[in-house]
C-alpha cells in the first residue's frame, strides 16, 4: 500500500510542525458557494490611492512622484520605536515590551500592477529595495528579525489594491524563525557540507515530483509538509543566510522565479491569485546562526475555484493543519501553467 495515497501526516523539516494529509477526500463532491467574479485594478492611477504617486496619505504626508519603488514608515504601525514600557508580570500572567519599525514598500508607481504583472527589472528593483531596507534596519542595535512579505488580496487582510508589501523589524525573534533557527543549527552540527535545505532542494530535484520551475539558481517547489492547497516556495540553490548575499546574476534569477510563480497562480483559476508571501531569512541579532538558508513561501488560500477558499477551521483549529490535495498533485497542476 502506498502510504501518500492514504490518510497521513507529514513533517516540516524546518519548523517541526506536521499537517494532516487526505487524498482520498478529493473524490468527494463538493457543493460550494458561487460568487461573482473579481474584477482585476485596471487603473494605472488612482486618485483616491493613498499609496499612488504624488497623493496624500491619512497621515497628511504627501507621497513623492516615484517612478519605480518608494518606501515610508507605515502610518498605522503595529511596532513602535520608541515603545519603552516595562514588562508586566501578575501571577501567570506576563507580558514584554516590544520595539520595532514597520515600514510599507511600493512596488511600482502604477496602480494596476501586480509582480506578476511586472517585467523582470522592475522585480529586479523590488528586490534591491528589500536587500536596502534590510541592511539599514539589520543595522540597529534594538533590531534582532527583519521580515519581509506581502499580502495580495482583500480576502489575505490587504487595504490597499496598490501593488506593495510590507517590513517588520522588532527586537524579538518570532516563534517560526526561532523554531527553523533551531533546526538549522541541528542539522548543521552534523551535516556540516550542506545546509538543512540545500539537502532538502537535492532530494527534490532528483524526485521531480514537486519542483514546479527551476532556473540556473533557484528553485520554485510545492514543499512536501505544505498545508496551504498551493502554496511553494523558491530556495536558493545555494545556501546563504540573508538576500544580501545575491550576486546581480542571482538577483534576475530570483525575479525570474517569482514573476514565475505569480504569473502561474494567476492562471490556476484565471483570476488575480490572492496569496501571503514572506521571506525567512537569519535573525539579525549578531549570532551565528550556523546552516540558516533563506527561502520565500507563498500561501494562497483558494483551494478549488476562484470563489473557494481554504480556512483554517473545525479540527485544524482544535489540532493540526489538514489538507486533502497533496503536494505531489498541487506541483503537478501548476508546473502544467509555467
Amino acid at each position: 500500500m502506498d502510504i501518500l495515497k492514504e490518510p497521513h501526516i507529514r513533517k516540516n523539516i524546518l519548523t517541526g510542525d506536521e499537517v494532516l494529509v487526505s487524498p482520498h477526500r478529493t473524490k468527494r463532491p463538493w457543493q460550494g458557494k458561487v460568487e461573482d467574479q473579481f474584477v482585476p485594478v485596471s487603473l494605472e492611477y488612482d486618485p483616491n490611492c493613498y499609496l499612488c504617486p504624488g497623493n496624500t496619505r491619512a497621515s497628511r504626508d504627501v507621497n513623492p512622484n516615484y517612478e519605480d519603488t518608494f518606501v515610508f514608515t507605515n502610518d498605522y504601525a503595529a511596532l513602535k520605536e520608541d515603545t519603552e514600557a516595562a514588562d508586566y508580570v501578575s501571577g501567570l500572567l506576563e507580558a514584554k515590551a516590544e520595539r520595532g519599525i514597520c515600514r510599507v514598500v511600493c512596488f511600482s508607481p502604477n496602480h494596476s500592477l501586480t509582480l506578476s504583472k511586472m517585467e523582470i527589472p522592475a522585480i529586479e528593483k523590488v528586490i534591491t529595495t528589500w536587500q536596502r531596507e534590510f541592511a539599514e534596519l539589520s543595522t540597529l542595535d534594538f533590531i534582532n528579525n527583519v521580515q519581509i512579505f506581502e499580502n495580495r488580496g482583500d480576502i489575505m487582510g490587504c487595504s490597499n489594491p496598490h501593488p506593495h508589501g510590507q517590513i517588520w523589524a522588532q527586537k524579538s525573534i518570532p516563534t517560526e524563525l526561532q523554531k527553523k533557527t533551531h533546526n538549522f543549527a541541528k542539522y548543521h552540527a552534523s551535516n556540516q557540507s550542506k545546509t538543512l535545505l540545500e539537502a532538502y532542494l537535492t532530494q527534490e530535484i532528483q524526485e521531480k515530483e514537486r519542483i514546479v520551475y527551476a532556473n540556473e539558481h533557484f528553485a520554485v517547489l510545492v514543499p512536501f509538509w505544505a498545508v496551504w492547497p498551493f502554496e511553494a516556495m523558491i530556495v536558493p540553490k545555494k545556501a546563504m543566510k540573508n538576500i544580501l548575499e545575491m550576486t546581480p546574476e542571482e538577483i534576475t534569477s530570483y525575479a525570474d522565479a517569482i514573476k514565475t510563480i505569480t504569473s502561474v497562480y494567476d492562471k490556476v483559476f484565471n483570476v488575480p491569485f490572492p496569496y501571503s508571501a514572506g521571506i525567512h531569512q537569519a535573525p539579525t541579532n549578531n549570532q551565528s546562526n550556523d546552516g540558516w538558508h533563506w527561502h520565500m513561501s507563498f500561501y494562497p488560500p483558494l483551494l478549488r475555484s476562484a470563489t473557494v477558499k481554504k480556512f483554517m477551521v473545525g479540527y485544524e483549529m482544535f489540532a493540526m493543519p489538514q489538507r486533502d490535495i497533496t503536494a505531489e498533485k498541487a506541483a503537478e497542476m501548476l508546473r502544467d501553467l509555467v
